[in-house]
């Protein structure tokens, strides 16, 4: 299928600087927990992207040097030559698709505590270290700080260019770069020539954007990455004041602009508080400013919006992170008339989660995101079937869904069934709740694959049971049926049932999201800490009660700090009008009553009256069926069942995306070699130069 001509502009080469990208697609920095340590991971993740047709492809945040160190997260390194051969290995890898690689060099000052290295963090001013609440304070930089910053800023561009990268970016974003913290009056409090007045706080980047052109000559680009705002008011960057001067001042000093809102939390927004595009209020004005070419964010997912934005002036790339992870074929399948096929990222920010707990990339839409080069997977590809047997799987949501799709990709005849007259699990149920409506692409890409495949048969409205597994005739059962949240408050902070927990005005999540009417005042217990309980508090809220929310951590949705959405979350409950109980936990449930007591001072106790009680906790297997048909093998020897499982939640609860990769991990290993203890390939770090490693 042809290229629909209202995307050729999507199509055009552009110049920048020196180098010419074969097209508009841009993928901007990002992390993806794996950096130095896992080498080839990071190396298979970008080449995806690069078989996906992306034009520029960047690396994530590169250290210049010891004093700007992110330990405990791996991000690439160009402290000296060193680390210059696995960044040699990376960028051979783009260039044999035809993109363009970015380095993005970065010294984090202020922005992280050194905790590897033991140097001191330096800023600016005599300001606290941003990241993780470090009781360490950043020392004030003199004039030789200065000079050395922008020799290092040098030293790691000569590096860079021999290395082969394309473009090399000098970075003040995110709330964790030098030069942001110089630009921002939030952090820059000096009164010399670096301080001040905005082209004074500025003067740093002038002068990096100098040094690195010439560092680079005509043999790379050079990208000023800049926070436009940092939506702190009149204490940070704004959009119509510094951002502004900053791209006036310098407006064709660097070869592009890539320009976006800080902090990262702001930068990354989920889809629960943003819209695609949701950055064009504060970037809108950059092309207005300069005749280089401009790049922006705005989680772009759909190829109309893309090209509004470059046709409206907004933007000549299309700048993506999330996205390209969701999707590293995104390009190509525009390019092939094939946007149906586009896997849409849903805005959950489970990839960010990975980065910010230093564990393995993951991604909800694609299972693929980090088994790239440790289990060979391909977002795309997949090994054809190893049998003729038929498989039955029972359960269409994430995990049976996931698991259908990618059977049918390899040829099997797969039958899927479920219960619900539709498709989608709870991703039906959370998608109709506050903010998540874009989860439910979960859900739309997997039934839409599936409809296209004539080997894969979806059954709704159909409950089995075990004598129907056994006469159905797959010789492959596998049970998705998912899992039920608990009734007797039992998680984390109760491992018992509390008591009272079995009145007839005590609710769980599914009874809310399968419509039993509630009656306010309502209490929402919140033992879960990632997303049920605020979104469940705010429904409630909108249908119009009063509704008090208690927590026994100091935060509500702790676990969303990983998602960069606890503050977010904070705000909004509170603008809502719902009361928020923090450290306390429920003692009892009476009839009318519920008494509570502060976790750390348990004494402490007060009462709270309430109508309806939503008891936020755990959740448990729904593996009946799959208990039952295990239990006699000689059934199921007798029925031709040569293999019985289980997959996502109804073996153990966890997040969409985890249901997802199970259910994706059973199709891929399906008929294959036995894996043994440890089942993919390990990463072995060397980081010796070229000429070392020749020794």
């Amino acid at each position: 299928m042809a290229r629909d001509p209202r995307y050729d502009v999507l199509f055009t080469p552009i110049k920048i600087g020196p180098k010419t990208a074969k097209n508009r697609f841009y993928q901007v920095p990002h992390c993806n927990a794996m950096g130095y340590t896992e080498h080839h991971g990071d190396v298979e993740h970008r080449r995806m992207k690069a078989e996906g047709g992306w034009g520029v492809i960047s690396t994530e945040q590169c250290s210049i040097h010891p004093s700007s160190c992110c330990a405990p997260f791996a991000e690439r390194r160009l402290w000296n030559d060193e680390h210059s051969t696995q960044l040699r290995e990376w960028v051979d890898v783009m260039h044999e698709y035809g993109a363009l690689a970015a380095v993005e060099l970065v010294h984090n000052g202020i922005g992280m505590g050194n905790r590897k290295t033991k140097e001191y963090p330096m800023g600016p001013s005599n300001n606290m270290v941003h990241y993780n609440w470090d009781p360490i304070m950043g020392r004030k930089m003199d004039k030789a700080d200065i000079r050395e910053y922008r020799r290092w800023q040098v030293e790691a561009s000569k590096r860079a260019v021999d290395v082969g990268f394309d473009l090399v970016y000098v970075y003040a974003a995110h709330d964790i770069a030098l030069a942001q913290s110089f630009l921002s009056p939030h952090s820059n409090h000096r009164t010399d020539e670096y301080g001040g007045s905005v082209e004074n706080r500025a003067r740093i980047i002038g002068e990096l954007l100098e040094d690195t052109k010439e560092a680079v000559g005509d043999k790379a680009a050079v990208v000023l990455r800049l926070a436009v705002d940092e939506m702190r008011g009149e204490d940070g960057i704004r959009w119509q004041e510094e951002g502004q001067a900053v791209v006036e001042m310098f407006s064709d000093l660097p070869d592009l602009w890539d320009v976006n809102i800080s902090d990262w939390a702001e930068d990354s927004a989920t889809s629960r508080f943003s819209d695609e595009a949701f950055q064009e209020p504060y970037v809108a004005f950059v092309k207005q400013k300069t005749d280089k070419p401009v790049v922006c964010v705005g989680r772009f997912t759909s190829p109309d919006t893309m090209v509004s934005q470059i046709e409206r002036g907004i933007t000549d790339m299309i700048g993506a992170a999330r996205p390209s992870i969701a999707d590293p074929f995104i390009p190509n399948k525009i390019e092939e008339g094939r946007n149906e096929d586009i896997r849409e990222c849903i805005g959950c920010n489970i990839c960010v989660s990975a980065e910010n707990t230093s564990s393995l990339f993951r991604c909800s839409q694609n299972p693929t995101a980090g088994e790239e080069w440790r289990r060979g997977w391909h977002p795309e590809n997949i090994a054809k079937k190893g049998s003729d047997n038929g498989v039955l799987i029972v359960g269409a949501g994430p995990a049976g869904l996931e698991c259908a799709r990618a059977l049918g990709l390899r040829g099997y005849d797969v039958h899927l069934v479920d219960a619900r007259d539709e498709v989608g699990g709870r991703v039906n149920f959370e998608a109709s709740l506050p903010g998540l409506s874009e989860w439910g692409r979960i859900r739309d890409y997997r039934k839409g694959q599936i409809d296209k495949m004539k080997n894969v048969e979806i059954h709704t409205g159909t409950e089995l049971s075990a004598q129907d597994v056994l006469d159905y005739g797959a010789e492959i059962v596998v049970m998705a049926t998912g899992s039920t949240w608990r009734r007797d408050g039992c998680a984390y902070t109760n491992t018992h049932a509390i008591p009272g927990c079995d009145g007839k005005r005590v609710f769980t999540p599914d009874d809310i999201m399968n419509g039993k009417k509630i009656e306010g005042p309502v209490v929402v217990f919140d033992d879960d800490h990632y997303y049920i309980g605020g979104v469940i508090a705010e429904k409630l809220r909108a249908d119009g009660n009063e509704v008090t929310i208690v927590t026994p951590l100091m935060e509500l949705s702790r676990w969303t700090e990983y998602t960069l959405e606890v503050e977010k979350i904070q705000s909004q409950i509170l603008s809502l009008g719902i009361k928020l109980i923090k450290d306390h936990n429920i003692v009892s449930i009476g009839d009318n009553n519920i008494e509570i007591a502060n976790v750390y001072h348990p004494a402490t106790r007060e009462n709270l009256s309430y109508q309806s009680l939503v008891l936020v906790g755990s959740r448990v297997p729904n593996d009946a069926l799959y208990q039952e048909l295990a239990a006699d093998p000689k059934k199921l020897e007798q029925a031709g069942i040569t293999q019985l499982t289980r997959v996502g939640d109804s073996v153990a609860a966890s997040t969409i995306q985890f249901a997802v990769y199970e259910g994706h991990r059973f199709a891929q290993e399906l008929d294959g070699a036995a894996l043994g203890d440890v089942p993919y390939k390990l990463e072995h770090v060397q980081l010796e130069s070229a000429m070392a490693a020749a020794d």
